[in-house]
């Protein structure tokens, strides 16, 4: 979808109208969080991005919660995942590459593995810039290997089947079954990492937001839909004034993004290491 917004930049342009695809979180917050960081540091050779939304309160067996769509979850979960590596533009297989990943108490150790989506158009952004991007989905340990047998035994896919005489069709059954036994409310937390490294030195963008029993609003819902708030708001004040079709990397100010944020309550805190 959004390679086909793009195609209309010329379009966009031609009509004085600015469109900026992808606001959100993952994709989203980090395109932008990439740009600040490749603004802050010279010479970057890796870009790693690991986000993740998680229950608070984990139950079995996949110790996870919807709080987006079902839909779009199974999507990053079965479509390739557009890395660079080596300079290179890749594709990687989905629910592979497993990594530990730890984050401070009370969520310690996790782990993180290829989605799709996540990075939007950051790969093609950064090409011939860095040799490493890569977008990983943060889980409770143990959830990409539930997730991908049932992906392996079919659950993931369109074609038909007939069951007792029944045509059924796998991923509708699939979506159904999640929607019917995962929880779709309850305190969540959204976990970010971004890091950028080069020269000798590394820089990471870290952020946790909870639930906030304040204003009854998810983790999801606020670094999803603060971001296209901000966004929106900077077009209609002209703090963005380019026309076209525009990659966030590429037209959102990183650092009044960031400003926006703490205002909200979003923290991000950026830190060096060498």
């Amino acid at each position: 979808m959004v390679k086909e917004e793009l195609a209309l930049c010329e379009e966009a342009r031609r009509a004085e109208v600015t469109v900026i695809p992808d606001c959100g979180l993952a994709p989203g917050m980090v395109s932008i969080l990439v740009a600040l960081g490749m603004r802050r540091l010279s010479d970057v050779s890796e870009v790693h991005i690991r986000v993740g939304g998680l229950p608070q309160n984990p139950r079995p067996p996949l110790n996870y919660m919807l709080s987006f769509s079902v839909s779009g979850l199974i999507n990053e979960y079965i479509e390739p995942c557009l890395i660079l590596r080596d300079g290179r533009l890749t594709t990687v297989a989905p629910l592979t590459e497993v990594e530990e990943i730890r984050f401070p108490p009370p969520w310690g150790r996790l782990e993180a593995f290829h989605t799709s989506g996540g990075a939007s158009t950051l790969p093609f952004t950064y090409q011939g810039r860095v040799k490493e991007l890569d977008y990983k989905t943060i889980r409770y340990p143990g959830h990409c290997q539930v997730v991908k047998a049932m992906i392996e035994l079919g659950l993931g896919s369109t074609q038909p089947v007939v069951v007792d005489g029944q045509e059924v069709i796998p991923r509708a059954l699939f979506e159904h079954l999640l929607l019917s036994h995962l929880p779709t409310t309850g305190p969540d937390v959204v976990l970010l990492r971004v890091s950028l490294s080069g020269g000798g030195k590394r820089l990471t963008y870290q952020m946790v937001d909870s639930y906030d029993p304040g204003t009854g609003l998810s983790a999801m819902m606020r670094t999803t839909a603060f971001p296209a708030s901000i966004i929106a708001q900077m077009l209609g004040s002209a703090r963005i004034g380019e026309k076209g079709v525009l990659p966030q990397e590429l037209s959102v100010p990183p650092g009044d993004f960031c400003q926006e944020l703490e205002k909200r309550g979003i923290r991000v805190e950026e830190r060096w290491d060498s």
